[in-house]
This record gives C-alpha cells, structure tokens and sequence, in this order.
C-alpha cells in the first residue's frame, strides 16, 4: 500500500460583512480541514484563497475585484493556485464574476457552502471554472463541521434568510427566505460549545426575534433565551438582530430576568423619519421604536443599546434628516453603524426617484457621525469609576506595546483596554479568563482600564484557550483566528 507524503493543500478564508458571513467562514474552513487543507501560515501564500464576499454596500464589487486583481499576477506565476469567491456577492453576481476575472476558479453561493471541496477539486481536474449557485437552501450550514475562531466564544446560527421586503436590501435575494432551526438542535450545538470551553455565545440570524415563525410559534426566540439560561457553564447570550416590528415585550422580560442573557440590544432603526420609513418598508414608525427603548431601559437599565442608520436614502428631505438626529438624541445609543445610502442593483430603492446628492449625503452623514460620537463619549464618561466584568479577548482592540495593555469584553458589549496588574492568579492572565476591572479613561468608541484589577478568575475557556495555543498547528498564529477577516 502506497502513502501519499505530499504536503496538504493549504488555504486562507478573507471575510467581509457581518457576522454571518464570519460564521460561514468558520464553515468554510471545517469543510476544507476535514478535506484535508491546512490553513496557511501567516506571510505565505496559500494554494487556495477563497473570499467570503458581502453584497449590502455599493463598494463591496470593487474590494472584491480590486483584491482579486492583486492576486492575478501571483496566479499567472503559479498555476496552481485556485481562487474561489463565495458569499451574498457571488450569489448575486454568479457567472458574471468569472467574465471579469477569468483567473477565478470557483464561484459558490451562499447555499454551497458544503460543496466548496468538490468545486476544487473539479476545476483542478476540469482546468476550467466552476460555477454553483444554488437558489434554496438545502442542507442547513450548522449541521457542516466548524473551525471555530475562538476557543472561549461562539457563534450559533438559530435561522437564515429574511421574510422581510425592505426597499434599500438585497439580502432577502442573495440569503432566501427564513428557514428556522429547531430548538433542540440550537441548544445541543450550544452546549456542545460549552463543552469545549466557550463562556458565550451569540445567537445569529437575519432576524432573530422571528425565530420560530416556520414552526408556528411566535414565542419561540423568548422561549429559546430562557433556555439558554439553563445551560450550566454558559455565562453570557448575545444575539443579533432583531427587527423592531417582531420585539416584544415577552423578549425584553425573558432578556431581563435570565441572568446569562447580556444587558445588550442591538436595534436597527435606518431612520429616523416615518416617511422614510415607510419608503423602505419598514413596518414600524419612530415611536413605536423610541417606545422599545424605554421598555428595555425600564428593566435592563445598563443596557447598551447600538443600531444601523441610513444616511441619504431616496427622498430623504432636511426635514427627515433632523428627525433621525432627533430620534438619536432621544435614544442615546451606546454606539452606531452609520451608512451613506449606496444603491444596489435589484433593489426598489435603487430606481427610486429623488436620489440625495452625493455631497448632501455626505455632510448629513458628518452631522450623524458628530453627533453619534458626542453621544457615545457622553455615555462612556458616564462610566469612569464603574467596576466591569470583563471577557478577556484577543484579536481585538489592542495590546499596547508601552502599557502592555489587555482587552476584553464587559457583559453590555463594550471594548475595554486593561493593565494586567494586581490580583492575577498566578500572575498570568489568558483569553477566555474573566477579570473585574475598574474604569478609569473613557473615550467615544472603547474604555480603558489602568488601575489594579480588582478580580481575576481562571476558566475552562482560558484552560481551553490555553492548550490550543500551546504547541500550534501549522499557520495558526498565536492568539489569532485562522479565518482572517477583510
């Protein structure tokens, strides 16, 4: 019997978007390890590349071809190396995306994710491109193995897809409609997580707070927090995003009184204007959302509330634009994800009429960022002298290389840099171990900590974190994910 001793193909995932696309990459990169890739180490170049793409922003195509355009040269030099494009871009684009960069080999869409070996493995043995896009989902992409990014924090899938019609999103189009995973099947893959070592997990989907719409039960996302709360070792539940026309008060109590589930909420509210609003087809108006906020406030009190907003989108007046700044006033969101309204192919909103001039756009989106910081610093002062919890993370934030600086999560979402001094079990500190720290600096988008910390717990995540990062696979950098984010 023969032993093939050649090396294995090695690989490396670019991601953008959000935090499904992120979950996907973790997908991407179990299906090809268990295929027998190996992730790339860092500085070389992997004989697979695959760009996990995003479609919501009009700038998304030129990222992708303008990275793919450097990755052309290296290809002519070396025919073996395959390029593969995936995601909401490639589902949209699909065949298109091999006419304009002919040197791609794959193009796979957001229900392929399984498939991405085979296609390789096809077009290696083809000498062609190959094109899959599937229309509907087909095999649900938790049920495909994982390389997790983290060893003390998970993503979990609870649904796909979006029922939703909003004007400005294409994403309805690219992720099909909402398919619902079973309770059962959420919880074991989260206790299976905890298993592992993780402390927390974030339930994703398109919206969340539909969950359970498939299987005719409309309290089900409530019930699946409280569930959560049962799982012994599991210390914090995040999740994203809802929709404020699915929100409801069962939502906000089972948030308030399970004591896991993190005084976080993440609400989109794209505008301010309930004839914007209407125009984007958004099915609630600025007081029914403002009226949210107050009942989450009035039993999360600490809550940090953080939203999307939407600048520019068609028709927008004077008038509509300070009615989102005034809506943001009375909010007082902890942080915003702001963004110039860009309009995408496929779309209602794209041929609307009055579309808002590119340099009106522009300083309305200045007001909105100035305004948004000002608040967010405010919230943050609020903050100094407060002990928090804090998840120690890495890969995020900074290690100051003078103040040899730590960072790390509180349970409300915050980035908090720390001085790892004082109260340190055996004077080491890892990822997944949990600290109480003392603010003492605030600054509009992150905290910092520099006085002695006031606790310090080693934990199964830190243990855990601990044993893969010491003796480390082959293109694993230590401390930093293997699917690398673009």
């Amino acid at each position: 019997m023969s032993i093939d001793h050649r090396p294995a193909r090695t690989y490396e995932i670019k991601t953008y978007g959000c935090q499904m696309n992120n979950h996907d990459s973790e997908r991407l990169a179990g299906v090809l390890e268990s295929n027998g890739y190996a992730p790339a180490r860092p500085g070389e170049q992997a004989d697979v590349v695959v760009f996990n793409t995003c479609a919501v922003r009009e700038n998304a195509d030129n990222k992708l071809y303008g990275n793919l355009s450097h990755l052309a040269p290296i290809k002519r030099a070396r025919p073996d190396l395959q390029i593969a494009v995936g995601g909401c871009l490639a589902q949209k684009d699909k065949q298109s995306i091999v006419d304009r960069a002919p040197y791609v080999d794959v193009v796979f869409g957001t229900h392929n994710v399984g498939s991405l070996p085979a296609l390789l493995d096809r077009s290696r043995h083809n000498k062609r491109a190959e094109v899959e896009i599937l229309e509907s989902l087909e095999q649900f992409p938790s049920s495909l193995p994982a390389k997790r990014e983290s060893t003390y924090a998970g993503w979990v899938s609870i649904s796909v897809g979006c029922n939703n019609t909003c004007t400005f999103c294409i994403v309805p189009a690219l992720r099909g409609r909402e398919r619902d995973r079973r309770p059962g099947e959420i919880l074991a893959e989260v206790r299976a997580l905890v298993a592992d070592g993780a402390l927390e997990v974030t339930l994703l989907g398109q919206n969340v707070n539909a969950y359970g719409v498939e299987f005719g039960d409309r309290s089900a996302f409530a019930k699946l927090l409280r569930a959560c709360g049962g799982i012994e070792g599991l210390e914090r539940v995040r999740f994203t995003s809802p929709h404020p026309r699915d929100f409801t008060d069962e939502v906000i109590e089972a948030m308030a009184q399970t004591p896991n589930v993190c005084p976080q909420l993440h609400m989109p509210l794209q505008s301010g204007s309930a004839d914007v609003l209407k125009r984007m087809r958004r099915s609630y108006r600025p007081d029914r959302f403002l009226s949210i906020i107050d009942r989450v406030r009035e039993q999360l009190p600490d809550a940090a509330i953080t939203t999307d907003i939407i600048v520019g989108f068609p028709g927008e007046t004077d008038a509509d634009f300070e009615a989102t700044l005034e809506v943001v006033r009375r909010a007082r969101f902890a942080s915003a994800f702001t963004f110039q309204y860009s309009p995408r192919p496929g779309t209602p909103a794209a041929t609307m009429d009055a579309q808002v001039p590119k340099p009106v756009v522009q300083e309305r989106y200045e007001r909105l960022v100035a305004l948004q910081n000002e608040i967010s610093w405010a919230e943050n002062r609020a903050l100094v002298g407060r002990e928090v919890e804090l998840l120690v993370a890495v890969g995020e934030g900074r290690k100051d290389a003078d103040t040899h600086r730590m960072s790390g999560r509180a349970r409300d979402g915050r980035l908090v840099h720390f001085t790892p001094t004082g109260n340190a079990v055996d004077g080491v500190i890892r990822p997944g171990d949990v600290v109480g720290a003392t603010v003492t600096y605030a600054a509009p988008h992150h905290l910092n900590a520099d006085a002695d910390l006031v606790w310090h717990r080693r934990t199964r995540a830190g243990d855990a974190h601990e044993a893969a990062t010491a003796a480390p696979a082959p293109g694993v950098l230590l401390g930093m994910p293997t699917v690398r984010r673009g």
